[in-house]
């Protein structure tokens, strides 16, 4: 017997919170609404924090048009300290002194990834090889070459830097990742550096401010009060 699914459609902008998988809060959205699909629109890692573009029922046909928007970030880089994943999660495999760093050091440096680079996605990412993501070999100890991908860093700016922690507002293209670029700009200081919090805060037009704390996604009223609905979101679809 197949199940009554509720015939709903549209985007839902939700704020992840810390340690759980974008999967499992995608998930969760599927069954407080109980219909048949859902879909999100970029991975943010158990992690990381921020806004998550949940697509559900019929929009979930859409997800390649959102999955092109410019993201914005704000991230604190903890310098001096490199992980084998490249957030705080991971294993520590290089340390170093960084007394002689300043906040016009690391402003300098960062002027040098503006505009168009080349990243090299880590090994801890959701990237498929052979249809296995690079994290299940990575967790195998395994390790295999990945070709470096362009991507726009449009915007990135130094807002603050003390006990070793720069924190950083990224504006960069879809595919950037977060990760790398701490650990690049880590090896320009000679230091190393890995993320220690990330939050996305903007994806396209859609800001977290708007978004639903993942909290009250258990009250089906509230779900629906940041609901967009999928004729409204055909419509602006056809507006850009």
């Amino acid at each position: 017997m197949s199940k009554n699914y509720n015939d709903v459609s549209g985007l839902l902008l939700l704020d992840k919170p810390l340690n759980i998988t974008s999967f499992k809060v995608t998930h969760r959205i599927k069954k407080i609404l109980n219909v048949e699909k859902t879909g999100h629109c970029g991975t943010l890692d158990p992690l990381a924090t921020g806004l998550l573009l949940i697509l559900v029922g019929k929009a979930t046909k859409l997800q390649y048009k959102f999955m092109k928007e410019d993201k914005v970030y704000v991230s604190s880089f903890l310098l001096g300290v490199v992980t084998d994943t490249g957030d705080l999660g991971g294993k520590i495999i290089f340390k170093k002194n960084i007394s002689s760093i300043n906040f016009e050091n690391v402003k300098k440096a960062i002027r040098l990834f503006k505009g168009e680079i080349f990243q090299i996605p880590p090994m801890y990412s959701a990237l498929k090889n052979k249809g296995i993501k690079l994290y299940e070999l990575a967790r195998q100890g395994i390790e295999i070459e990945r070709s470096p991908r362009k991507v726009v860093i449009k915007n990135f700016d130094l807002l603050s830097y003390g006990g070793n922690v720069a924190r950083v507002r990224i504006e960069c293209s879809t595919g950037t990742y977060i990760r790398s670029l701490a650990r690049n700009l880590g090896d320009v200081l000679g230091c190393g550096a890995t993320v220690k919090t990330l939050r996305r805060e903007k994806i396209g037009v859609f800001n977290i401010k708007d978004a639903l704390k993942f909290e009250y996604a258990e009250d089906v009223e509230a779900v629906k009060s940041r609901f967009i609905n999928y004729e409204k979101l055909l419509e602006w679809l056809k507006n850009q």
